[in-house]
């Protein structure tokens, strides 16, 4: 056991996981690598838990962190904000939500707590709508609406959840239907469900494809299916995009948007990825329900001017560069050259996902069950290859999760898949 890792084991909590036997340190990135302590590169294909989405040490983001920095650190939302000001109407034009208004916060745990309170106060209802197999965050009530064992330590909430079939493809009892015909059956168990509720729903949130469940999704219009029933009922729609935001499917800038055919959600929620690594969150919201608190509330350190100097240079940095298009070019072809390499790899039972946020999903060949253990062995195998990716899934599931920053090259996609292949065929 390395000093660090004694010292970490004593002064941090036994829950705060590690990845692999011999836990890495890393102490500095550029591009797509990251070096650890011992001064091995790896090619990072996990990006901090989809957090480093341009990619490490990026020139625009570093420059404007740092100039931000010899200016002023810290204000609070009490004072006036210029670049966050200017970071929320980028974002509110490109959320699709009309007459939308932005609340920051520090990250996507604190950014679904925010919409939860919202949903609820607007609607005057502590009952929730969430998908099984979902994660939404680690604070008391973002736990209560988990529908994901290995993440909800309590089973504590201020809210009543009731969770609904649909987010997992593969699984359950409608896995054997057609698209057109899953969507239609998982439509009617929500209305079902809605049938036994005592008074109004508050809200269903949902990730459009679930992050921590193992990059699952369900048929392409389901969230517009639910989003009709929905409505008949007054309930809103928060899209959890704290994974899925800003172009990481390739296919869309937003994951609603592969469900867009009823409009957009009524809440947004996103994190992660627009920081670049700098903490950064928040809620798109409409206006009446933004508006709708009737109590004093402000966020001390959502909205710091740093972190949304960082927020502007990385958003501007995306954009210009079209990483949204180089995430379906080159997760395309990544994709390809994963099947290619778990072909015959009897423990591979799926590989899925769209742009660069992809899940290969291990299960036992004989029994079907769940091998956690198979994914522990390809995720030590891959590092010790050169390759850092992440780990996933429900109760009954393991996946190996492929997230690398949006701005992959092919050359780096080949490679990464390449060691994919022989951790892989390692088993």
């Amino acid at each position: 056991m390395n000093s660090l890792y004694a010292r970490h084991r004593s002064v941090l909590p036994d829950w705060l996981a590690l990845y692999y036997d011999r836990p890495i340190e890393i102490t500095h990135g550029e591009g797509r690598h990251v070096w650890d302590a011992d001064g091995r590169r790896y090619l990072d294909f996990f990006g901090g838990i989809l957090t480093t989405m341009t990619a490490h040490a990026l020139p625009e983001v570093t420059k404007a962190v740092a100039e931000q920095a010899g200016r002023i650190v810290h204000s609070s939302t009490l004072y006036l904000n210029r670049p966050m000001v200017e970071l929320a109407e980028r974002i509110a034009t490109l959320s699709g939500i009309p007459d939308a208004r932005v609340f920051f916060t520090t990250s996507g745990t604190e950014a679904n707590d925010a919409a939860l309170l919202l949903a609820t106060t607007y609607r005057r209802s502590n009952q929730i709508l969430a998908m099984r197999n979902s994660y939404h965050g680690r604070s008391f009530s973002t736990v209560g609406v988990t529908g994901n064992r290995a993440w909800s330590p309590t089973g504590l909430s201020p809210l009543q959840t009731l969770y609904a079939h649909g987010a997992v493809r593969t699984r359950g009892p409608f896995a054997g239907l057609t698209d057109e015909r899953f969507t239609e059956a998982a439509v009617a168990d929500l209305e079902d469900l809605l049938g036994q509720t005592r008074s109004g729903v508050a809200a269903l949130i949902a990730e459009p494809v679930q992050g921590v469940g193992g990059f699952t999704s369900p048929p392409d219009g389901l969230y517009a299916a639910f989003r009709r029933v929905l409505d008949r009922h007054g309930i809103l729609w928060i899209s959890d995009e704290v994974q899925t935001g800003w172009g990481r499917t390739g296919d869309h800038f937003w994951g609603w948007q592969a469900h867009a055919q009823a409009g957009p959600p009524d809440l947004l929620t996103f994190a992660k990825g627009i920081g670049n690594g700098m903490a950064i969150g928040g809620v798109v919201a409409r206006a009446e329900i933004m508006n709708c608190l009737d109590a004093n509330s402000i966020s001390t350190f959502g909205g710091s001017p740093v972190t949304m100097a960082a927020g502007l240079a990385n958003l501007g940095y995306l954009l210009d560069h079209d990483l949204q298009g180089n995430a379906r070019r080159v997760g395309g072809l990544l994709i390809e050259r994963i099947r290619a390499a778990a072909a015959g790899v009897d423990t591979v039972r799926e590989v899925r996902g769209r742009g660069l946020m992809i899940g290969i999903e291990l299960a036992d060949p004989v029994s079907g069950h769940a091998a956690p253990e198979a994914a522990s062995a390809v995720l030590e195998a891959a590092r010790e290859g050169g390759l850092l990716i992440g780990k996933g899934g429900g109760h009954d599931t393991s996946v190996l999760r492929v997230a690398p920053p949006l701005s992959l090259t092919v050359a780096e996609a080949e490679e990464g898949a390449a060691i994919l292949e022989q951790a892989l065929r390692s088993l």
